[in-house]
């Protein structure tokens, strides 16, 4: 069973799919691993250290991908890359299923068997797999770090003879995995800590992190079954403003996370709420990819409003691939392990496990 995967382009994905040491785990269950040359040299994983646990090096995309079974990517391989994929092979990655639809649509024609971990369900067993709460769980803490770095004041309270240095005030929006590290990140260097959700559930993880709730009177549980935040109602959105509109005129830093799966982030901080926040404030927008939550956020760019600076990145990971790799790789590897039949020694592409029917693109 030959599983492989070949370089990503770095301007704009720096992980991995494959480390040294997953790539040992698949030799030791019977897989044969190839990667193209310098696959990993950028995050100072070396051909040889991959050599040693089992891995074939070959430097030609073309030989990888035709002879593979398994095939793992972090996004969608190029169109050159696609001509290479023959009959029943097997894809694995974060292929963006709502905006990739017509060339996945392709892959389908040509009976690839496409499957896309963003998508898998939020249950018990498929934890080990989850690649959102790992990735957003660093995107979280390194939203916090980027935001700190560019604040031009000190973070906790520093209590001198020449006077005491207020704490800062953070406000987290969406407390998801990524916006409770975010918290968790914030509280442990300091600063006071606010967060909002449509969840009512997150209430008691917010508080259990030292952060305060930010509850909108009469508000509903606006959680779908699968654990994500789903749209709220115009009534909810208006309470939500006024709440937010009050909060953000003491707070320093907002840190944005916001997202509702395959759809434009909303805009949760308008204009008029930025118009009216302290200048040398910070906003962190995590959901800039997909629009932002902000009527300002552009992808890798900061915007200076009235002396509010709003940031937000096309992909933070990138500031952190190396980690970001070491969790995806452990994801994918049991995935992969999930579909494999080691008994027969073959994929099972069995559609009754709930894992493997969410996640395959039909």
């Amino acid at each position: 069973m030959k599983i492989v995967s070949v370089a990503e382009n770095t301007n704009i994905e720096k992980r991995v799919a494959i480390t040294p040491e997953i790539a040992k785990k698949y030799n030791s269950n019977g897989f044969e691993v190839s990667l193209i040359k310098n696959y990993g040299t950028h995050l100072g994983f070396r051909d040889d250290e991959y050599v040693e646990n089992g891995v074939k090096i070959i430097n030609d995309n073309k030989e990888i991908l035709s002879s593979a079974d398994i095939i793992v990517q972090l996004g969608l391989l190029s169109d050159e890359n696609f001509s290479y994929l023959k009959e029943d092979q097997i894809l694995v990655g974060v292929l963006d299923p709502f905006t990739n639809k017509d060339k996945l649509d392709e892959l389908k024609k040509k009976k690839i068997n496409i499957f896309s971990l963003e998508l898998l369900p939020r249950i018990t067993r498929a934890q080990s797999m989850d690649i959102l709460s790992s990735q957003a769980n660093l995107a979280g803490y390194k939203a916090v770090i980027e935001s700190f770095s560019n604040f031009e004041k000190a973070i906790p309270m520093m209590m001198t003879a020449a006077g005491t240095i207020p704490a800062a005030k953070v406000l987290v929006v969406g407390a998801g995995v990524a916006g409770l590290q975010a918290i968790a990140t914030a509280k442990r260097m300091g600063a006071m800590v606010f967060a909002t959700d449509v969840r009512m559930a997150s209430k008691e993880q917010v508080e259990s992190l030292g952060g305060k709730f930010l509850t909108v009177e009469g508000s509903e549980n606006q959680e779908t079954e699968g654990g994500y935040a789903k749209e709220t109602s115009d009534d909810f959105k208006k309470k939500q403003e006024e709440l937010l509109a009050e909060t953000l005129k003491k707070i320093d830093i907002v840190i944005c996370t916001a997202l509702i799966p395959g759809k434009k982030a909303p805009i949760i901080i308008k204009e008029e709420m930025i118009k009216n926040m302290k200048s040398g404030s910070i906003i962190y927008d995590l959901a800039a990819s997909q629009g932002g939550n902000t009527a300002f956020s552009e992808v890798n760019k900061i915007i200076d409003k009235n002396g509010v600076r709003i940031m937000g990145e096309k992909n933070i990971l990138n500031k952190l691939p190396t980690s970001a790799s070491n969790l995806y790789s452990k994801n994918l590897y049991n995935f992969v392990i999930n579909l494999y039949d080691n008994e027969n020694k073959k994929i099972n592409i069995n559609l009754e496990d709930e894992i493997i029917e969410k996640t395959m693109i039909k």
